[in-house]
């Protein structure tokens, strides 16, 4: 991923991370080894500063951190160098044999960002995915995989999705063409399961979930096809917003965006999206109705 940002964004989140639980400051981090507290937060904000190796290595002394930590900023640090790798650890490293790169970084937006827009027109999101929705994904993407390793799978999913119930502060829209509700994937029972799945989702006060009706015709999001934006929360160290990311996947690959044209581009898709959606309660009225007829 040459040019991105996005090791250097998640090295600032992780340093961030340790100094707040080691209880430091940003002056006192500087004065351990002699740099500026402005450098800190410039660090800490994902922005360029001159830190070397050894002087993170010194800070890593100070925050006292283990050995997971230190192989994690370590590793980032040569990311960051080399402007490509994986972005950011978290607690889905422990399914790293599961995922690929990109999907890594994925998780580490996912996790940091307080807002998260997507636009489907053929499958939900995986936030929203029940189990057996969720296993025939897995299993029609690697007929060859194996029980165990689906359901692990399934486990990262689940461990995903407890943000939407647990953290109040994350708003998560989506906006999905109808075809997504009529694609019998998995069968009549289990999309049915999934739709009913979605209209309880629906209902938490931190999910807005509205559908663009076949009734429409055309409309942009036929061109723009799928994606997701992550926006973030204002930077702790700085008045600076740091700068949203979308991401757009493929069959044999990923894109993840950070120019701001290209930003204001898929924003003006999500507003278009939004001017032909239906509403949220006409949106459940429609769920509710495809998910009888795949019931019946």
């Amino acid at each position: 991923m040459p040019g991105s940002t996005l090791p250097r964004r998640a090295l600032g989140r992780l340093l961030r991370d340790l100094r707040v639980n080691a209880g430091k400051s940003q002056l006192a981090a500087g004065l351990a080894i002699e740099v500026s507290k402005q450098t800190i937060g410039r660090v800490e904000d994902g922005r360029p500063a001159r830190i070397s190796t050894a002087q993170f290595r010194d800070l890593l002394d100070f925050y006292e951190a283990d050995e997971a930590a230190r192989t994690e900023l370590l590793g980032l640090i040569q990311e960051v160098k080399a402007a490509k790798g994986d972005p950011a650890g978290g607690w889905w490293r422990a399914y790293a044999d599961l995922v690929n790169s990109h999907f890594d970084h994925f998780m580490s937006l996912e996790q940091a960002c307080d807002r998260m827009t997507t636009c489907q027109m053929t499958l939900l999101p995986g936030l929203l995915h029940t189990p057996a929705y969720r296993r025939w994904i897995e299993s029609t993407t690697n007929p060859a995989m194996s029980a165990i390793e689906i359901e692990r799978r399934l486990e990262l999913t689940a461990r995903r999705q407890r943000r939407l119930s647990e953290d109040q502060e994350f708003r998560l829209e989506v906006l999905l063409s109808e075809a997504v509700l009529r694609h019998q994937v998995g069968g009549p029972a289990v999309i049915s399961e999934q739709l009913i799945h979605l209209l309880q989702i629906g209902a938490l006060p931190n999910v807005s979930i509205r559908v663009v009706p076949f009734g429409v015709g055309g409309h942009l999001g036929l061109i723009v096809q799928s994606f997701t934006m992550f926006e973030f929360p204002p930077l702790r160290s700085s008045r600076m917003q740091e700068p949203p990311v979308v991401f757009v996947e493929g069959y044999t690959g990923a894109l993840f965006l950070e120019d701001a044209s290209v930003i204001e581009q898929h924003r003006a898709a999500v507003s278009a999206l939004r001017e032909v959606a239906l509403s949220e309660e006409d949106t459940r009225r429609l769920v509710q109705k495809i998910a009888e007829e795949h019931a019946a």
